[in-house]
């Protein structure tokens, strides 16, 4: 029993014996992990500036569970230290430089200074890299000078040193330190600012700078104070805004320092905002300059210094660039792996500039090759792993800023190794089971059989086996090994699952041999390994692959320049490359041919964004496409003005101005602002008001009350101010409106009912001096207040639609502003019944079409608010709104919809369109351009409505016109027939203000547009002349509208001809003046003779054209001959006829008889040929002297004194406007009245023989002492039927017709004998007499109707041929007819209500053919007067014998002093 007891112990401690042992080996086989060992820098080495002569310090220290050896590089070289005895290792490894040596030739202890610590058989470590800086001599690049600055003004003092010796710059005033505050600071340049200088500091200022012993002084410069003059001084820039860059956590100022007077506001923007001084970090110090505290990376933009006082703005800008060091996002960490595995160090970091980041281990740089690969930017792969890649590795980023480092460990585990913890995810996923697997105590699979690679390509080969001969187990995973032939770094890739017998090796390189063997394990390890297999990838197509470096930066705001590298495999040479680029957004992507490695792509948008790729082309075709780059072209000042700019006039001395931004696409870059002008008046100069950011509107105040006001409005970038708008002008009030007490009642209210609706209008409370700011319209069945609507306060009517038929609606009206609503007015309406015919006032489509209301609820929901309008094109209009109903986030959850409705005003009439939407945005399109809408929007949901909103209002763009110019029309000029006057209408659809015209004009109406002649009509004018075109030639003509989008479409064509002969104004000067015109004609030459359309004796219009001057030979001939017989019968008749009453009543004959008896034998005079034309009452003349150049006197006699009617002496005025006051129609009516009256006034026209040197009398007036007369030597002539003269305008030498005219009011003659009673022959008066009425004085009056007032007698100029010499006519009783005598002109008085010009005329003798200046000679027109009368006067108009005896004995005695004078 015992012994049976022993044996179960003994068996017993066996097994214990052999459970402990089998533990131990375990346990011994899991401790060969090695631990990872911590090994890093406590401190590391920073920048530092050493002054030259003193000691500098570099501090370093390194931990490690042992103790590390630290060195340090100098440039990247290790220093020697035991043998330098200027540099000393500290203890905790830092460097101790004792004494600084630098000269200008010699460096030796400046540059970039690294520690490096090292653990023997442990690894290598490397810190970032310091850079040591010498501060050099002091050295002034510009010094202070002596100034005069104005009290209250800024001054700066220069005092320019390099950056390193800035920080050991001071300044004194007269050599004393000079303390620094917020008055007075020192900028980054070493410079002095003194801001709103004052009389204390004047004075000797100087800059010093000191390093260690080393002191050094600038010049002294003077500053004088002067007293402020208040005179205006120019505003400019002392010190603007210059680049800055700073590392993060750094002060930055920004200098900014401007003078002038008024002294000028400064204000700072960041991009497109204000800055608000006043906050923690930013504050604006000496006088304008900003100072930001502790910058950071959003503080990095463009910083805008805006200067301005009353009189001028200025603005510099200068861009902050901060840079951010580099920080690590994720370092890398220590990785436990095997041989043959693929790994990968993550490293992300951050930073500005963007970091570049380099690997290093165990102090050396890993260089990229086939098993070392940067990938995803920063990370580090390392293919294939071998023992000799244990150690330590670095990340070392470095941008601008600063360098930093961050190290992870590597430990190589043996293959019977399990690692210590779980496998890290940075090891590829096909080493997972590998690593994760023990060996087990059992067989292992023998080696693979039948290793074949059954797919072969140029970077992949497959391949493919047979299970072992001897598995020893059912799960049996393959490993493939493989590796270059020729190389000892063998990578690996497993099968996926268990059992698999392929595997696909991926990322070879083409033309490859590749040595392949396949090893199976199961669960106790891995097995034999396969026989080698080698396999050759297949040889690539070789097209380039990547160009790299492919950057892309701006050069101007249309051109981007962009450059890359040659590819690094290349593949053969490089034929060229293709750019291609395109708009971010857009998706059109173009692209160029490039043959160098940079291209300057011009004509871009300005400040926008575009990508670019580039693509590398050899022989075998297109490569392989670089990854995009993005830039965005440098931005410009706006190319548009700012729209819709309006005025809103708030008081007496403020007006409001609102404006909307150019339109989008002409920004050219972020608005940072708007620029205002204004102006009083007309006045050249003006004021600018700068506003900041999106701000659209600027109130200007300070403005006299009054006054006319007008302003412009330009946008602005960084690069300057864009184009301003039109001037858009408003007055201030005279007085400022009241607001502290609601506004009056409406002074009327008036309604129209309709079926449907109501349209009520109004007009403003009657006290103007109390602020309306708008209306509210209440309405509802019998009661007012179930409905209230409110409207803009320049509105005046408004239509309440969706009302009931045959209703009656209560309507109240207020007028409200900021204080409350003010007293209503009331008015009732009944809306017809839907029976009742339509109002003929209104447009049928309204009954049927018009705009859904909903009838209001009694408890109706809110109204949209904010509605807003933004135009978006020609014809889109956005329109957007809030709904104060929805919650804060406007988010709508029921079923409420939104109706709006737009119209424009233009017609009155024109109805409301809507639409429904289920948003608070609505696109509406279809619009008319150029044109201005009112929007307005309801909420509906369910049967509760909202009433309508306030309108909003929005006028689309213009666009070129859609119609061309109508109602084309072509006439020839009067007279100028080479000449046309072209006539239109404006397009119906101009979209836009007409800014010119073009017209177009050819012979030939198929040609091309090019080839025809182009007129161009500047502004909005429709109608205009084109000269010097062919006679006899049809013309077509086009016209084109333009705007300022464009032009429009052009008009069909219209066929003018041009007449067939030019104006006969151009016809030989003897023809104007010695040729007769048909009755109702006009003389040659003379433009301005007659009338146009003047009837002849058949009542039709003979132009100039039809003068047939045989025919005018004949018919003279024939009317003289008659006229010879009729005067004789008449002078017989006039003989006898004198009654007794007639001497009573008979007046001195006013006019001047001139005779001259010629002897009997002289055969060379000819007595005058007269035939009186009784139907046209006038003395024509027979052309019967064989001399070419008769000369013709045309003198109107009136029938007796009554025929003169009175004239206005305000006829004095319109001399000058004589010519162009006849109308063609106006004369045919008054001729053709006049011809059918027997007492039509007389026309005389006697010839003269024209031999030389026979004497002609010429009218010339003697002024009388009364008053002085006038002589208007007018180019503008009268007209023949109110002129007894007749001249052309020609140059050329013309005969001369005389006229003697006198005007007097009072009954003495011109040889001052009184006469009362006129004297006249049946049917004609041989002299004209005058028969003053001091009511209404007499006169004659022209046969055109409108010239019948407000005229002046026409004025003749008259060519005397010799100077003159004057006498007096006298006064005789009687004529005598026998002899022949010279014709003679009688003397016309005229008289009126207003005294009368006074003058006495004298006869001019010369001789013909000589040329004399035109002399004006005063004619009056005969009246118009009733027939019976003229019969009552011819009655009583009689000489008696003995009268007419005595009157031609006198003129027989009055020629006879004539004919002495002439042969004298």
């Amino acid at each position: 029993m015992a012994e049976r007891g022993a044996r179960l112990l003994l068996s017993l401690t066996f097994l214990l014996l052999l459970l402990f042992t089998t533990a131990a080996k375990s346990t011994d086989k899991g401790s060969v992990a090695r631990h990872f060992t911590p090994f890093w820098f406590l401190v590391e080495p920073a920048d530092i500036l050493a002054v030259r002569g003193s000691p500098a310090v570099l501090n370093c220290s390194a931990y490690s569970d042992l103790a590390p050896r630290v060195e340090w590089k100098k440039d990247g070289t290790f220093l020697n230290l035991a043998s330098d005895d200027r540099r000393q290792l500290l203890p905790d490894g830092s460097l101790l430089l004792t004494s600084v040596v630098h000269s200008k030739h010699n460096k030796p202890d400046e540059g970039y200074y690294q520690c490096v610590a090292t653990v023997d058989s442990l690894g290598t470590i490397n810190s970032r890299v310091a850079r040591l800086t010498v501060a050099g001599l002091p050295r002034f690049n510009s010094q202070p000078e002596a100034l005069m600055v104005y009290q209250g003004d800024s001054v700066v003092l220069s005092c320019d040193v390099n950056l390193d010796l800035v920080p050991f710059t001071r300044w004194e005033l007269n050599k004393e330190p000079l303390d620094l505050d917020e008055r007075i600071i020192s900028l980054p340049s070493g410079a002095l600012v003194i801001s709103n200088v004052n009389e204390s500091d004047a004075g000797l200022y100087r800059c010093i700078v000191e390093i260690a012993a080393t002191v050094k002084a600038s010049d002294e410069a003077k500053v004088e104070v002067l007293a402020e003059t208040g005179m205006p001084r120019q505003l400019q820039f002392l010190r603007p805004p210059v680049l800055s860059t700073k590392v993060q956590g750094q002060d930055m100022l920004m200098p900014c320092v401007a003078t002038g007077y008024p002294p000028p506001r400064i204000q700072w923007m960041f991009n497109d905002k204000l800055i608000d001084s006043s906050g923690n970090r930013s504050k604006i110090i000496g006088g304008g300059s900003l100072l930001i505290l502790n910058v950071t990376d959003e503080d990095t933009g463009m910083y805008t210094c805006l200067a301005g006082n009353e009189n001028d703005t200025l603005q510099a800008s200068a861009e902050l660039m901060v840079q951010v060091p580099p920080q690590f996002i994720k370092r890398p960490t220590n990785i436990y792996a095997h041989e043959s595995m693929d790994i990968v160090f993550e490293c992300e970091v951050s930073g500005v500039p963007s970091p570049s980041v380099k690997w290093v281990k165990n102090g050396d740089a890993v260089i990229p090759s086939d098993y070392f690969k940067i990938i995803n930017e920063y990370n580090l792969q390392v293919l294939g792993l071998v023992k000799s890649d244990e150690g330590f590795y670095q990340c070392m980023a470095e941008n601008d800023a600063r360098n930093m480092q961050a190290s992870a460990q590597l430990i190589i585990l043996e293959h019977d190794v399990a690692t210590p913890t779980t496998p890290s995810t940075l090891l590829i996923s096909a080493t997972n089971d590998h690593v994760a697997q023990a060996a087990g105590s059992g067989p292992t699979p023998s080696a693979p059989r039948d290793v074949v690679a059954s797919l072969v390509s140029t970077r992949f080969i497959k391949l493919t086996w047979r299970l072992p001969a001897e598995p020893h187990g059912d799960n049996i995973t393959y490993t493939v090994y493989y590796k270059p032939e020729g190389s000892s770094r063998e990578r690996i890739e497993n099968t996926s699952r268990p059992g698999e017998l392929q595997v696909t090796i991926q990322s070879l390189m083409p033309e490859t041999k590749y040595v392949f063997r396949v090893v199976a394990h199961n669960k106790n390890g891995l097995g034999e390994s396969s026989t080698p297999l080698k396999v050759s990838t297949q040889p690539e197509v070789q097209v380039p692959g990547p160009s790299p470096n492919l950057r892309a930066f701006a050069t101007s705001p249309t051109s981007i320049t962009v450059t890359w590298d040659m590819p690094l495999s290349g593949n053969g040479e490089i034929q060229n490359y293709k750019l291609y680029y395109m708009e971010k957004g857009m998706g059109n992507e173009q692209f160029v041919d490039v043959g160098s490695l940079s291209y300057t792509i011009n004509g871009l948008k300005k400040y926008a964004e575009y990508s670019f790729r580039v693509v590398a082309h050899n022989k075998h075709g297109l490569g392989v496409s670089t990854e995009d780059v993005v830039a965005r072209t440098f931005s410009d000042v706006p190319s548009a003005p700012p729209q819709n700019l309006t005025l809103e006039v708030r008081n007496s001395k403020s007006i409001m101005v609102q404006w909307q931004p150019p339109p989008p696409g002409t920004h050219n870059g972020q608005i940072t602002g708007y620029k205002i002008r204004y102006r009083k008046g007309l006045r050249k100069s003006d004021t600018t008001e700068s506003t900041g950011g999106i701000q659209l509107f600027q109130l200007i105040e300070g403005l006299e009350r009054g006054t006319e006001y007008s302003f412009r409005v330009a946008a602005m970038t960084v690069n300057g101010t864009g184009p301003v708008t039109e001037w858009v002008s408003a007055e201030t009030f005279e007085s400022d409106l009241d607001e502290s007490r609601v506004p009056d009642k409406p002074s009327s209210l008036h309604v129209r009912p309709l079926v449907t609706s109501i349209v009520v209008s109004w007009t403003p409370p009657e006290n103007q001096d109390i602020v309306v700011r708008g209306y509210a319209i209440g309405y509802g069945i019998g009661s007012p207040h179930a409905q209230t609507i409110k409207v803009d306060y320049k509105q005046r009517y408004y239509t309440i639609e969706n009302l009931d038929p045959s209703s009656h609606y209560v309507i109240t009206l207020k007028a409200f502003n900021n204080m409350g609503e003010g007293e209503p007015v009331y008015e009732s309406a009944v809306t017809r019944p839907l029976s009742d015919p339509l109002d003929p006032e209104v447009d049928v489509y309204d009954y049927f079409n018009a705009p859904y209301t909903p009838v209001p609820d009694p408890t109706p929901m809110l109204p949209p608010v904010g509605v807003q309008a933004t135009v978006l094109s020609h014809d889109t209009i956005k329109v957007t709104w809030a709904d104060n109903s929805l919650p804060k986030n406007q988010k709508i959850t029921d079923a409420r919809y939104y109706t709006v409705r737009w119209k424009t005003n233009i017609p009155a009439n024109t109805k409301y369109k809507t639409s429904n939407t289920t948003n608070l945005v609505h696109m509406v399109t279809g619009l008319k351009p150029n044109t201005l809408y009112e929007f307005s929007v309801m909420v509906t949901k369910g049967r509760r409505s909202s009433t309508w909103s306030m309108t909003a209002h929005g006028t689309t763009f213009e666009t070129i016109p859609n119609s061309p110019p109508k109602d084309v029309t072509v006439v020839s000029k009067e007279g100028k027939p080479r000449i046309i006057i072209i006539n239109w209408q404006p397009p119906s659809e101009a979209n836009g203000k007409i800014t010119g015209y073009i017209i177009y004009y050819s012979t030939d109406v198929n040609a091309e547009v090019h080839d025809w002649v182009i007129e161009p009509v500047v502004g909005n004018r429709l109608t205009h002349q084109i000269q010097d075109l062919t006679l006899d030639t049809p013309y077509y003509f086009k016209i084109q509208a333009r705007n300022s989008k464009g032009m429009g479409p052009m008009s069909e064509a219209v066929q003018f001809r041009t007449p067939k002969a030019e104006s006969s104004d151009k016809m030989p000067n003897d023809q104007a003046s010695g040729s007769s015109v048909k009755p109702g004609g006009r003389h040659s030459g003379d433009d301005f003779a007659t009338s146009v359309g003047k009837p002849n004796l058949s009542g039709n219009p003979t132009s100039m054209g039809e003068n047939n001057i045989p025919m005018i030979v004949i018919v003279i001939v024939s009317v003289g001959a008659f006229t010879i017989i009729v005067v004789v019968v008449v002078a017989v008749i006039c003989t006898y006829r004198t009654t007794s009453k007639q001497k009573k009543k008979r007046a001195a004959c006013k006019s001047t008889n001139g005779s001259h008896k010629y002897k009997a034998s002289s055969k060379d005079l000819k007595p005058p040929d007269l035939w009186i034309h009784h139907e046209r009452l006038e003395l024509k003349p027979i052309d019967k002297s064989p001399e070419p150049n008769p000369v013709m006197t045309d003198t109107p006699i009136p029938r007796t004194s009554q025929d003169i009617t009175p004239v206005d002496s305000s006829l004095e005025n319109s001399i000058h406007q004589r010519r162009n006051s006849y109308r063609g129609h106006e004369s045919e009516d008054s001729i053709s009245a006049l011809a059918g009256r027997r007492g039509m006034r007389p026309k005389m026209m006697m010839p003269f023989d024209a031999q030389p040197p026979q004497p002609v009398i010429s009218a010339h007036p003697i002024h009388s002492l009364e008053k002085p007369h006038h002589h208007y030597h007018s180019g503008s002539l009268a007209s023949p039927t109110r002129s007894c003269l007749h001249h052309s305008i020609s140059p050329r030498p013309l005969n001369n017709s005389i006229c003697h005219i006198d005007r007097v009011n009072s009954s003495e003659s011109v040889r001052n004998t009184p006469s009362t009673e006129p004297l006249s022959i049946p049917g004609q008066s041989i002299c004209s007499v005058e028969h003053p009425d001091p009511d209404t004085g007499t006169g004659f009056l022209s046969t055109s109707s409108e010239e019948e007032t407000n005229r002046n007698p026409p004025t003749a100029h008259v060519r005397p041929s010799h100077p003159l010499k004057s006498f007096a006519v006298p006064n005789s009783s009687g004529t005598s007819f026998e002899s022949p005598v010279l014709p003679s002109t009688p003397l016309l008085a005229q008289a009126g209500t207003t005294p009368q010009l006074h003058s006495v005329k004298t006869a001019s003798i010369g001789t013909l053919g000589r040329t004399r200046s035109p002399m004006p000679v005063t004619v009056p027109s005969a009246p118009d007067i009733p027939e019976t009368s003229k019969m009552l006067e011819e009655v009583e108009s009689n000489y008696e014998p003995d009268e007419l005896t005595e009157e031609m004995a006198h003129l027989e005695g009055l020629m006879k002093d004539l004919n002495t004078i002439t042969t004298a």
